[in-house]
């Protein structure tokens, strides 16, 4: 059995004179929860298209479950697109049913799935209702529980906490854990960085069709180092007064390190000021911080 659920190599797309996606590889391990990230344009959304068959590359491969796309095995994959598109004159539970059969489930399979889904998202009482009558959220969920509804071993999600409001978003992500706990393999495209801290082992960003980092998002941390120092004491010393730095409600403060302030240089200006010290700890950027710097970068030299 392949570590990969889904393999992409040296995929390249052109729409016209533009290139959307150049050359981009990575893999999704077998059970982890996979961020895709990038600004919006940035190609996430053609890629996943390739990735799944919807649309043909123009040069390179894609692996998923061990096969190149076709029907037959897209029956095993759950996918929510960016562009939500549930038959809207239909009842909820006409949809999702629809929807579940095509996917290989029995009329009896698909009614107790959608049943239990249904309540778990809270809409089990809107079922009979038209897909048009629903808000948009209530939409999205919707279209969530069509991804899940067949208990796909890949579940691969476009931008699926846009529109939602905090409950909705944290419901969502609770029922995402509980599918990956269970075995499933989970890829998501966002460009909300504190979603992908939370959930992600592993991530890959895109900007303007090329990959710019993939890998484990802990040792991308560690690989770019300290960036600032969180201090915890009785007071600042005068000479950080007017420092480049960040306080929170718990009474750290968060200082920057940059040319001419380093940690040695700021614990130092505590102990001369002989105020106590209770915590001093070194601290690794943020995956907005990282973000910012390495879109920043390709946008420069592009």
């Amino acid at each position: 059995m392949s570590e990969h659920v889904l393999q992409v190599e040296g995929l390249t797309k052109t729409f016209g004179y533009r290139t959307v996606v150049n050359n981009v590889s990575f893999g999704v391990k077998r059970g982890e929860m996979f961020g895709y990230l990038g600004p919006n344009g940035s190609g996430k959304t053609t890629t996943i298209r390739m990735a799944l068959g919807i649309i043909q590359p123009d040069a390179g491969s894609v692996s998923i479950l061990g096969s190149p796309p076709d029907w037959s095995i897209l029956k095993g994959v759950g996918y929510l697109p960016e562009e939500r598109g549930l038959p809207r004159k239909l009842r909820v539970l006409d949809a999702i049913r629809y929807l579940g059969r095509l996917k290989g489930l029995t009329f009896a399979e698909a009614e107790d799935r959608i049943t239990e889904l249904l309540r778990q998202v809270n809409l089990y009482e809107h079922r009979k209702k038209k897909v048009e009558t629903l808000s948009r959220g209530m939409m999205q969920l919707v279209q969530f529980v069509t991804a899940l509804v067949q208990d796909p071993e890949l579940i691969i999600l476009d931008e699926p906490f846009a529109g939602l409001d905090p409950l909705n978003v944290q419901l969502m992500k609770e029922m995402l854990l509980e599918r990956q706990r269970a075995g499933a393999t989970i890829m998501f495209s966002t460009h909300i960085m504190s979603d992908v801290e939370e959930l992600c082992q592993r991530v890959a960003l895109i900007e303007e069709g090329r990959l710019l980092l993939f890998g484990d998002l802990a040792e991308i941390k560690r690989q770019r180092g300290a960036n600032s120092v969180q201090v915890q004491a009785r007071g600042i010393p005068d000479d950080l007064a007017d420092a480049r730095k960040e306080v929170t409600g718990n009474g750290v403060v968060a200082y920057a390190i940059e040319e001419g302030r380093t940690p040695e240089t700021i614990l130092r200006s505590y102990l001369d000021a002989g105020i106590e010290v209770e915590r001093f700890e070194l601290a690794l950027p943020s995956l907005n911080d990282i973000f910012i710097e390495e879109v920043s970068h390709a946008r420069s030299v592009s």
